[in-house]
C-alpha cells in the first residue's frame, strides 16, 4: 500500500525461507518477516545519518536487492589479523572429518559434529577459513551473548574486521549492523538466535554452536528453532550446515546426518561415586584436598530448603501462595512468588532448614580445599593461580579450554526428577560441557546413587548415542516422538473437535480461564494442512493462539 523504507529487506531466497518458517511453525508470514530484521531506524538509511554504515545503506538503495552477487572483501579496511593457517590434520583426527573439510570447500550438506573439548573453537576457525577461502561467507550461531563466548572471541581475533558480531546493542546499532551485513561488508557473521536470518549473501557455511542449548529456541512468535531454520537455509543456499555440540539434541541425532567424532577417545576419566552427607562423598573430599583448579557443579541454588516452622511445627509453606521456601543470601523466600518467608499456618518467620544448595556447598568445600573457593557472580573458569569455583547451570558457558584438574557434578540424581520431557537431556548436555573442562589432563567425579542410569553412563563414556536411543523410545511411549512437530493451541470449545480431524499422534485437551487448550503432536507431513486449518479457524474466531514446540 505504501513504501515503508527504500531498503529492501529480503530477496527471493530469504522470502522462501520466511514462507517455510511460517508454514513449519504455523505463524503469519508478516510475523516471520518482522522477525527477520531488527526494528527500522530511518536515520541509518541516510547518507550522512549514520556515518559509514548510513552511507553503505544509502548507496545500495537504487538496486536494493540481496540477489546480485558481490565478491568477498579481500582488503577490508584497517589491518586485520592474518587469518589462521589451514590445519588439515585437525579434521583428519575425526571420523568423517575429511568429508566435512571437502564439502565446506566445494559442496553442500549437513553434519553433526561432536568436538573434543579442546578443539571446539579450533574446528570453527578451520571450517570458517575453508569457507572463506572457497569464495563464500560463513554464519556462526551461538546461544548466548554474555559473557562473550570463546567461539566469538576466537573468530574476532582470527578474522579481525572481516567478522561482524551481530548480538546485543541498542536499536540504532543493531539496524546499522544489519545494513552493513546486507551490503556485503563482512565475510563472517557470528551472532545469537536472530542472526540465523542475517542478510548475508553467498552463504557457504552455517555453524550452530552448542546446538542443544535451549536458548536456540525463540520464546516468542514465530517460536522457531535455530537448528531447523539453519538446516533449511543451508538447503536453499546450497551451503553446509554443521550442528556442533558435546551432546547434540535428540532432534539433531534423529536427523540421520553424518556424525563427526574424534577418531580416538578424547574424553576425561569420569568416576561415579555414591553421594555422602550433603553430597560430601569421601572420594570427592580427597580430590578437593589435592586439586588446584576445580569446578564444582551444584545445580540447586541457595543454602537449603525450609522444612518445618519452629513456632508451630507445621510443614513449611509460603503464607502467600503455599509454595516451597528456600534459604538464600541470609533470608528465606518463596521460590514461587518470591514473597518473604512466612509460615502458612501461623505467620512466623523462623524455620528449620534442610541444608543443601550452592551456598552450603561453598561452605563445606572451603573446609577441605587448599586453594580459595568462590561462587562466581559471572560465569568464569577458576583462576590460574589456583581456585575452586562453585556454579550451577548458569555457570556452564562457552568459556574455552578449561584445562582443570577436577570437575565435580553433584546431585546428578535430580535430573530424573525434574519436570519436562527434555529435562534429562538438558542435564546431560550441561554435564558434558562442564566435564569437558577437565581436558586435557584432569578428571571428573560424578555423585549418583544410580551409576547405571543411561545419562550417567553417557557422561562416563563421553558418548550420548545410547542415551539418545533410550530417549527416542521414552518420548515415543509418552506420545511425543522425537522429530514430531508439537503445538499448543488456545481457542474456544469448538477447538478440540477441529484438532481431532487432523489425526494427531497425541492430543491432550484441558480448560484454562474459560478457554480450551490443546497440546498435540503431529506427523511432519500433516503440518501444512494443520496450519491452513488453524489460519481459517483463527479468522472464524475459534483459534486465539498457536504456539509451536512448547516446553513440555
Amino acid at each position: 500500500m505504501k513504501v515503508v523504507s527504500p531498503v529492501r529487506y529480503f530477496d527471493e531466497h530469504m522470502l522462501a525461507l520466511a514462507r517455510w518458517v511460517a508454514e513449519r511453525y504455523v505463524a503469519p508470514l508478516a510475523t516471520v518477516l518482522g522477525a527477520m530484521s531488527p526494528p527500522r531506524v530511518a536515520g541509518e538509511e541516510q547518507p550522512h545519518a549514520g556515518g559509514a554504515a548510513g552511507a553503505l545503506g544509502a548507496a545500495s538503495l537504487p538496486s536494493a536487492s540481496l540477489l546480485p552477487s558481490a565478491s568477498l572483501r579481500s582488503d577490508p579496511p584497517g589491518s586485520p589479523p592474518t587469518p589462521p593457517a589451514h590445519r588439515p590434520e585437525l579434521w583428519s583426527q575425526y571420523l568423517r572429518g575429511s568429508d566435512v573439510a571437502r564439502t565446506i570447500g566445494s559442496g553442500a550438506g549437513g553434519f553433526v559434529v561432536r568436538p573434543a573439548p579442546e578443539d571446539e573453537q579450533a574446528l570453527v576457525l578451520e571450517a570458517v577459513q575453508g569457507c572463506v577461502e572457497g569464495g563464500r561467507r560463513a554464519l556462526v550461531l551461538v546461544p548466548e551473548a554474555s559473557p562473550r563466548p570463546a567461539t566469538t572471541g576466537a573468530l574476532v581475533e582470527a578474522f579481525g574486521e572481516r567478522v561482524c558480531v551481530f548480538a546485543g546493542g541498542d536499536a540504532r546499532t543493531r539496524y546499522r549492523t544489519w545494513l552493513e551485513i546486507r551490503d556485503g561488508a563482512y565475510d563472517v557473521v557470528v551472532g545469537t538466535r536472530p542472526a540465523v536470518f542475517a542478510p548475508l549473501r553467498e552463504v557457504g557455511l552455517i555453524w550452530v554452536s552448542r546446538e542443544s542449548h535451549p536458548a536456540h529456541r525463540e520464546e516468542r512468535a514465530p517460536y522457531y528453532h535455530v537448528r531447523d531454520v539453519a538446516i533449511r537455509r543451508s538447503q536453499l543456499a546450497a551451503a553446509v550446515c554443521v550442528l556442533a555440540a558435546a551432546c547434540p539434541s535428540s532432534e539433531a541425532a534423529a536427523m540421520e546426518l553424518p556424525v563427526v567424532v574424534p577418531a580416538q577417545r578424547r574424553w576425561p576419566k569420569v568416576e561415579v561415586v555414591r553421594p555422602g552427607t550433603e553430597g560430601r562423598a569421601p572420594r570427592l573430599i580427597r580430590a578437593l584436598r589435592e586439586t588446584r583448579r576445580a569446578f564444582v557443579y551444584a545445580p540447586v541454588p541457595g543454602y537449603g530448603i525450609a522444612q518445618v516452622c519452629r513456632a508451630c511445627s507445621a510443614p513449611a509453606a509460603c503464607a502467600a501462595c503455599g509454595g516451597m521456601l528456600r534459604a538464600a543470601s541470609g533470608e528465606v523466600r518463596c521460590v514461587v512468588c518470591e514473597a518473604p518467608g512466612r509460615c502458612g499456618a501461623c505467620g512466623a518467620d523462623s524455620f528449620g532448614i534442610r541444608r543443601g544448595g550452592a551456598e552450603r556447598v561453598e561452605e563445606w568445600v572451603g573446609r577441605y580445599a587448599t586453594v580459595p573457593v568462590a561462587r562466581a557472580a559471572r560465569p568464569r573458569l577458576p583462576k590460574r593461580s589456583g581456585e575452586v569455583v562453585i556454579g550451577g547451570p548458569e555457570g556452564v558457558r562457552d568459556l574455552g579450554v578449561g584445562d582443570l584438574d577436577l570437575v565435580a557434578v553433584l546431585d546428578a540424581d535430580l535430573a530424573a526428577r525434574r519436570p519436562g520431557l527434555a529435562a534429562r537431556e538438558r542435564a546431560l548436555a550441561i554435564w558434558m560441557e562442564a566435564v569437558g573442562w577437565a581436558r586435557p589432563n584432569g578428571h571428573a567425579i560424578v555423585q549418583s546413587s544410580h551409576p547405571s542410569d543411561p545419562a550417567v553412563q553417557a557422561l562416563v563414556r563421553g558418548n550420548p548415542d545410547r542415551f539418545h536411543a533410550r530417549e527416542r523410545a521414552r518420548r515415543a511411549a509418552a506420545g511425543f516422538p522425537v522429530g514430531a512437530p508439537v503445538f499448543r493451541v488456545v481457542g474456544t470449545d469448538a477447538l478440540a473437535a477441529a484438532i481431532r480431524g487432523h489425526a494427531p499422534i497425541t492430543e491432550l485437551t484441558t480448560s484454562l480461564g474459560g478457554r480450551t487448550v490443546c497440546l498435540l503432536a503431529l506427523e511432519p507431513g500433516r503440518v501444512p494442512a494443520f496450519g491452513a486449518a488453524m489460519r481459517s479457524l483463527a479468522a472464524a474466531g475459534v483459534v486465539e493462539r498457536v504456539e509451536a514446540e512448547p516446553h513440555i
